[in-house]
């Protein structure tokens, strides 16, 4: 096989979440070692998100971490990199692009529909125009491109007119061929100072800002919500119910992974930032997530008539959640005053 120069040094990395898990192994490639959960808490990327007036199959958004590329921006001035990013209004200039990089030997990051990706397996693909990627080379002699997955096992091969097609989705969050890629090399940071700095913003979007439908306030809403469902209308009731378990358990790593990838990360920040009550904190946000897992399992069982529907018990469920996570970051905020 007749491969394009960087694809003989790209190692292939499995992860829990795409953007994370993109971002940890291009910054790896680029020669410096970050694990996915130090990117995904250095990226300040956990948060919770409740966007009605953003719909996904006519129901809201629904988001346990930062927007798309949030990871991808939050890396940056901690590690003292710039990231090119480049979108296209042609398929074909994209297309060209993307060709123009690999063969100059770049490992490039795309952001891609999950629909279209032949690779991925049938129940996993559905119409999520936010799946991230790496490109790390391409067969010259079939033009395939080499892909590193961060969600699947092995690297994957792909045929170009599907990953066009990928990556030219339409819909909420269109891609529009989004590219990105190290302008320059990453440095090792101050960790004593970006850490704190990096968890103070996480804990501002959970319990300090004014947006009633982010963060802490945004799990409330929810409940609210849920107790409003229409009881006498159970099809309904359950659509909108199962569309949050979805949100929370098939798109990324979901409400409770994505607080496990949290509490990970603390454990690891505490020696690096001189903390070590980060470390003690960890064990309690992973209590948390398993909460998240918990609320998973009971609205399943609802929504598959193994227990009565309950709108109600649920909302309550979500209103012990928030109220755990507003004492966690208050607590995770006075560690790193």
């Amino acid at each position: 096989m007749a491969a394009s120069a960087s694809a003989a040094s790209f190692a292939h990395r499995q992860a829990s979440h795409c953007e994370s898990g993109v971002m940890s192994a291009m910054v790896c490639h680029h020669g410096l070692p970050l694990s996915e959960p130090m990117a995904f808490g250095l990226g300040s990327a956990l948060a919770f998100a409740y966007l009605p007036f953003i719909k996904l199959s006519g129901l809201p958004l629904v988001s346990y971490r930062m927007p798309p590329g949030a990871i991808i921006r939050g890396l940056q001035k901690p590690l003292h990199f710039s990231m090119r990013t480049e979108t296209f209004r042609r398929s074909e200039a994209g297309v060209a692009r993307l060709d123009e990089l690999l063969d100059a030997g770049r490992v490039v990051g795309l952001q891609v529909s999950v629909f279209w990706l032949p690779f991925m397996p049938p129940d996993f693909r559905f119409h999520f125009n936010a799946h991230n990627l790496i490109a790390y080379g391409r067969d010259e002699t079939s033009g395939d491109y080499l892909l590193s997955d961060p969600v699947l096992e092995a690297p994957v091969r792909c045929a170009s007119a599907d990953l066009a097609k990928a990556r030219f989705a339409r819909g909420v969050l269109a891609p529009k061929g989004l590219i990105y890629y190290p302008a320059s090399p990453p440095r090792e940071p101050d960790w004593k100072k970006a850490l704190p700095a990096a968890i103070k913003k996480t804990v501002r979007i959970m319990i300090h800002t004014p947006l009633p439908i982010i963060g802490v306030r945004g799990i409330e809403r929810v409940a609210r919500a849920f107790e409003r469902l229409p009881v006498a209308d159970p099809a309904a009731a359950k659509r909108y119910i199962g569309h949050l378990v979805r949100m929370q358990e098939e798109i990324g790593t979901g409400g409770g992974g994505f607080r496990f990838m949290y509490a990970a990360f603390l454990e690891e920040a505490a020696p690096l930032a001189g903390r070590p009550a980060l470390a003690e904190l960890a064990a309690e946000l992973v209590d948390i997530g398993d909460g998240w897992r918990e609320f998973a399992l009971a609205t399943a069982r609802m929504i598959r008539d193994r227990d009565p529907l309950e709108p109600g018990r649920l909302a309550a469920l979500l209103r012990a959640q928030a109220g755990r996570e507003k004492t966690f970051f208050a607590a995770l905020g006075k560690a790193v005053k």
